[in-house]
């Protein structure tokens, strides 16, 4: 029988919790900053990110997971016997899908033992597709069955978001100057939807209290009652919020309608381009 590795980035922003015991492997993106790389997630963690966000007089930028990350990941995954399911962030977003693509293209003889998933998402909506499969590898599913399943995972997935300016958004280029400058001269705090692997405002909110109420409440109307439901409220050096986000979100639903919700920091990677005091929930639902 074969056995079935899943490969993802560190834009999911796993709780290790979540993923511990899992096949399960973590390709981290860099963070660039004063000159030097670090791994998201192994060289720079939340906390000591969002410290030095804090005070720092420079700021940082990202780049994608290179194909010699891959490509060395996956020879090690092909020689211990694994197959291959890479589950990564929005191409829309991200060149690491790319990157993967790359790395597969060197593997000559095993590109068949190797499936590739654009989720067109990114934290926990990338995530749970990932942990679906994950999950199923670990039942003895083939890889072409975690594939259908990581698949058919991304059309009951989204995320919304709440960030308290549209600096970092603006300044990593994923908003243009003129959205930016009416926000912040109006105050405006928009709502914002992963939507077709892009970000898009779905709707704009005069404070960031209410911002909150009104993603809770397009998260509700999305889900849809399609049930059970896998939430995530994710968080950028605001865990305070997010754990009264988190208790709100689960009371809108009964004990049994929740198959598993958990707190989840924002990378540094995700966070260079929302910033600090972003909160977010990404949801799995009906699956």
């Amino acid at each position: 029988m074969s056995k079935v590795a899943i490969v993802t980035d560190s834009t999911a922003c796993f709780p290790a919790d979540v993923v511990k015991g899992y096949p399960m492997h973590i390709a981290p993106l860099q963070v660039i900053w004063d000159e030097k790389s670090y791994q998201d997630g192994i060289d720079i963690h939340p906390v000591e990110f969002y410290s030095r966000l804090a005070t720092s007089k420079t700021m940082p930028s990202t780049s994608q997971t290179t194909p010699g990350y891959f490509a060395e990941l996956y020879k090690k995954l092909l020689d211990e016997g694994y197959d291959i399911l890479s589950v990564h962030i929005s191409s829309r977003l991200s060149g690491t899908l790319d990157s993967a693509i790359q790395a597969r293209e060197m593997m000559k003889n095993s590109k068949n033992r190797i499936a590739l998933v654009d989720t067109l998402g990114a934290g926990m909506a990338m995530g749970f597709p990932a942990l679906v499969a994950a999950r199923a590898a670990m039942q003895g599913a083939t890889l072409e069955e975690c594939r259908i399943l990581a698949e058919k995972s991304i059309s009951h997935s989204g995320v919304f978001v709440v960030v308290p300016t549209l600096e970092f958004l603006h300044r990593g280029g994923r908003i243009g100057g003129a959205a930016a400058f009416v926000g912040s001269v109006l105050n405006l705090k928009p709502i914002i939807k992963l939507i077709d692997g892009k970000l898009e405002s779905v709707d704009k909110v005069r404070t960031f209290g209410k911002a909150v109420e009104r993603m809770t409440e397009l998260f509700i109307k999305d889900v849809d009652g399609r049930l059970p439901v896998r939430i995530a409220v994710h968080h950028a050096n605001c865990p305070d919020d997010a754990k009264a986000l988190l208790e709100r979100v689960r009371a809108r639903f009964a004990v049994s309608e929740v198959a598993e919700a958990f707190i989840a920091d924002v990378s540094p990677v995700i966070g260079t381009h929302v910033g600090p005091g972003t909160l977010g929930i990404a949801y799995l639902a009906g699956m």
